[in-house]
């Protein structure tokens, strides 16, 4: 089940701290990675928070910057112990290889949400994970992924099952607030009886305390959220918030302080645009009818 915390914060907190002491000593990436012997990236990648950190190269780097006080040696250490540790979802993407374009880093965006405190997103062409059913959700991957083996698949279906959890745990749920453009809800994604049992777990989900749900409807005309779905992650402290942003180049993590501004604003002009989470509500059950009917999203 998905934990409120995992080894992405860590991870992340460490990469922080050993940017600001690399500052802090006056070196660039190319010096410390002559002293080190190994190339820029595998520093940058660190600095990052990306992957897994090793503690003989956490100890150069402590040497390399000096670092003599046994408590920020502790604290670094202890950063370096918690960003080791599994992640929940490691299971569910263990032996399913990264898809250039589709499928970046399966584990990568499940480790930061596991940090996150509130999801807000905007999307006009899928239902978000956190709201989909395990049928829409084998659909879209086999879409997407259509030379993955059924066991890949299953994989990562039951990992979007698993995540939605946290909407509903006991300890600091996730809190969703989610904007659906009413296209969504109009495209039929493996025919009218899942779309049924789809649209009917929308409406179940709204229901939680933590899910806000609101439909973008056709008659709102021309937003600035037309240029792409997006994820605003509000992560715990003292990690910053982020963007994530899927798309044909790949999976984009956005943490610059300007870019995370300019996508809240975005989200502004979009909620703004939305029919109230009641009203939402009964456009939903407008085109469950259809679907019930017959009529299909039409």
């Amino acid at each position: 089940m998905a934990e409120a915390h995992g080894p992405a914060g860590p991870r992340r907190r460490l990469g922080a701290e050993l940017r600001r002491l690399r500052n802090k000593s006056g070196l660039h990436l190319d010096d410390v990675a002559r002293e080190m012997s190994c190339s820029t990236s595998k520093i940058s990648r660190l600095e990052n928070g990306k992957g897994i950190p090793k503690l003989p190269d956490v100890r150069e780097l402590m040497r390399i910057y000096g670092v003599t006080s046994d408590t920020e040696r502790d604290m670094l250490l202890r950063l370096v112990r918690d960003g080791r540790r599994q992640g929940w979802w490691e299971p569910y993407t263990e032996g399913v290889q990264a898809e250039r374009f589709v499928l970046d880093d399966p584990g990568r965006y499940p480790a930061l949400e596991t940090e996150a405190v509130a999801v807000r997103l905007f999307t006009g062409m899928i239902m978000p994970g956190l709201l989909q059913t395990a049928d829409y959700a084998r659909e879209m991957l086999r879409a997407l992924l259509p030379h993955r083996p059924r066991g890949d698949i299953e994989s990562l279906v039951t990992l979007r099952l698993e995540r939605q959890k946290a909407l509903c745990r006991e300890v600091s749920p996730l809190q969703l607030s989610a904007v659906l453009d009413e296209a969504l809800l109009r495209r039929v994604v493996g025919g009218p009886e899942l779309m049924r049992e789809q649209l009917h777990a929308v409406l179940d989900r709204s229901d939680l305390s933590t899910v806000d749900v609101r439909v973008l409807p056709f008659a709102a005309g021309f937003h600035r959220g037309h240029l792409g779905q997006f994820t605003l992650l509000e992560l715990h402290e003292p990690l910053g918030d982020l963007v994530f942003i899927e798309g044909h180049g790949g999976d984009s993590y956005l943490d610059s302080a300007d870019d995370v501004t300019l996508y809240k604003e975005v989200y502004a002009d979009v909620v703004s645009k939305a029919l109230s989470p009641a009203t939402s509500a009964e456009l939903i059950r407008e085109y469950l009818v259809r679907y019930e009917s017959g009529e299909g999203g039409l």
